[in-house]
């Protein structure tokens, strides 16, 4: 097939590029978030290529996944014609936990993919069809080494996001380890955490180490001890998956769709700060116990989150949305505002 889809996650489209499609990215002059076309910073296979809209009308496109709710209007501007449209929610809503309606609720004309099931049950999607799709990483490799007594955590943004991600929670937890905070806005993160109040021996001890490159950020995390999640409300982490899967144990808060990913022996995974806090210690001061976890982490990661079962998923959906559903000038009988993204 021909599927145009636009770059909005960089981890999520680099193992859905790598597929046996031909996926068409929309590319402007000003890049920007509606043709922002194909990054440099990822390693992407030559069947994900750059269009400009004003050829998107001949390119043969057979169905459009889309991610943000303009996108909708976008692909009918630049087709031309009816396309048949899956709509891919990364995200946990915003609003209030249960209640939130979903902005493409009601519709019968576009299938609604969610990337856990804990997003599919707390979004009110109304009767829209809708069907989970979990995650798939490409396999970094095992390549956790854990040399250094650390925990590692990757977070964009932190300071904005603050509580959604559990950015308090880093001034509580380097009491247990030292921490080092990888993601784009981290500068400030380590006066953040220490001013924070919360647990005394802070100074020092949470580190910002910026936005790496992807080879760069799988070798640095590698060589810490353990992998530290922190999210209250976020969908779940490819951070923390591609950390399991590289041989990394994890210690992770007890929210959405974290319990499920996490055996009980690749780590630890708990709603109770002082349970995690133990699980830190524990691994930084013993790298046997962190190697083995580790490696229960790796199992289960590629088990679950292999790329091989994510691409057969998804041909099974795209399949069904080119059979079935088509994108028409309808719009949700709800008016609801679109989710900001998290």
């Amino acid at each position: 097939m021909n599927i145009l889809v636009w770059h909005v996650h960089g981890s999520w489209t680099t193992a859905f590029v790598r597929g046996r499609h031909r996926y068409l990215l929309p590319t402007l002059p000003e890049r920007g978030p509606w043709g922002g076309g194909r990054p440099t910073a990822w390693d992407w296979p030559g069947s994900a290529v750059e269009v400009a809209p004003e050829e998107l009308g001949d390119a043969g496109v057979d169905v459009v996944v889309v991610q943000r709710p303009q996108e909708l209007d976008l692909a009918r501007e630049w087709l031309h014609r009816d396309v048949p449209v899956v709509y891919l929610e990364h995200n946990a809503p915003r609003g209030p936990a249960a209640t939130t309606v979903h902005p493409v609720a009601d519709r019968d004309d576009l299938l609604l993919v969610h990337v856990t099931a804990f997003n599919e049950l707390m979004w009110d999607n109304g009767s829209t069809p809708t069907v989970v799709v979990e995650h798939g990483i490409v396999d970094p490799g095992h390549l956790w080494t854990g040399e250094l007594p650390v925990a590692a955590t990757c977070i964009n943004e932190p300071v904005r996001r603050n509580r959604i991600t559990g950015t308090d929670l880093l001034a509580r937890f380097s009491a247990d380890a030292p921490l080092d905070v990888f993601g784009t806005g981290t500068a400030g993160i380590g006066a953040t955490a220490e001013g924070s109040g919360t647990a005394s021996g802070a100074a020092g001890r949470v580190r910002a180490c910026g936005d790496l490159p992807r080879p760069a950020l799988h070798a640095a995390l590698a060589r810490r001890r353990v992998y530290l999640h922190t999210a209250r409300w976020t969908s779940l982490g490819l951070s923390l998956i591609e950390a399991m899967t590289m041989g990394m144990p994890a210690v992770v808060v007890a929210s959405t769709a974290a319990p499920g990913a996490v055996p009980a022996a690749a780590g630890v995974c708990s709603a109770d700060l002082s349970v995690l806090g133990a699980g830190l210690r524990r691994f930084v001061s013993d790298p046997d116990a962190a190697r083995a976890a580790g490696a229960v982490a790796r199992a289960a990661a590629l088990e679950h989150f292999g790329l091989d079962r994510f691409l057969h998923d998804w041909d099974d959906v795209l399949d069904r949305a080119a059979g079935r559903h088509v994108v028409r000038p309808t719009r949700s009988r709800r008016a609801v505002p679109a989710p900001t993204t998290l």
